[in-house]
């Protein structure tokens, strides 16, 4: 891999790149590395943690020899991992997960303004939004906070001029050419077409996260009989 670079995080943790963008098929190579660095998982692996465009490999210099420097003996064995990696991760292994959406109304406030911007009926931002299925490219901003790839670009917004203090727990939203779920209630400034009742973050779960990187979402509009969104 002719981009690929790999740099320190500190003395306990290496960050390999492929680029600096937002790019579906970046990530799609980027998660085949994370499922194969995970396969091997060697005794000092803590942590494999997948983003859009680079790759954070968290290690226990306490597992190698006194005499060996942890960050070079794992970088040399990264590098021979990436070498027998396949070149993507086939959807066909990943899981597909439903979330359930009220959009617009009190759940969803940004629906109606963010329609009148686009130039269409809320009926047609919904369909558009809910039409996709996306890939979970990586999880951060918050604990279970899934970014998500594979908007339609016709419903890319800009950010809220000023970010809400508080977002409900559950909410979905669209933040220029992403959109994601707020796991929990925090600060946020994306635009919020609706909100699910699903939880995404239980600390008390193994894993905590609902979600993970590479897994597939389709969001469908909610029925009467899912309730409304905590």
């Amino acid at each position: 891999m002719k981009s690929l670079r790999i740099e320190s995080l500190g003395d306990s943790a290496l960050l390999l790149r492929l680029g600096n963008k937002i790019d579906a098929a970046l990530n799609r190579r980027i998660l085949a590395l994370a499922t194969h660095v995970e396969a091997l998982r060697p005794a000092w692996l803590l942590d494999c943690v997948p983003a859009y465009a680079s790759l954070a490999i968290f290690i226990d210099p306490d597992a190698f020899p006194e005499t060996t420097d942890p960050l070079l003996a794992a970088e040399t064995w990264l590098r021979a991992a990436i070498g027998s990696a396949s070149a993507v991760v086939g959807d066909s292994r990943q899981r597909l997960v439903e979330i359930p959406v009220r959009y617009g109304g009190d759940a969803g406030p940004d629906l109606a303004d963010a329609a009148r911007e686009l130039g269409m009926t809320q009926e047609e931002l919904i369909a558009r939004h809910t039409a996709p299925v996306y890939r979970v490219a990586m999880i951060g901003f918050a604990p279970g906070f899934p970014y998500l790839l594979g908007l339609d670009p016709t419903l890319n917004l800009p950010r809220l001029a000023t970010p809400r203090p508080a977002v409900p727990a559950g909410s979905v939203g669209i933040g220029g050419g992403q959109t994601g779920i707020y796991p929990g209630v925090s600060p946020g400034g994306w635009r919020l077409l609706g909100r699910t009742p699903l939880s995404l973050f239980d600390p008390e779960k193994s894993p905590p996260a609902a979600l993970r990187p590479g897994d597939r979402v389709r969001f469908v509009v909610a029925s009467e009989s899912e309730g409304s969104p905590a």
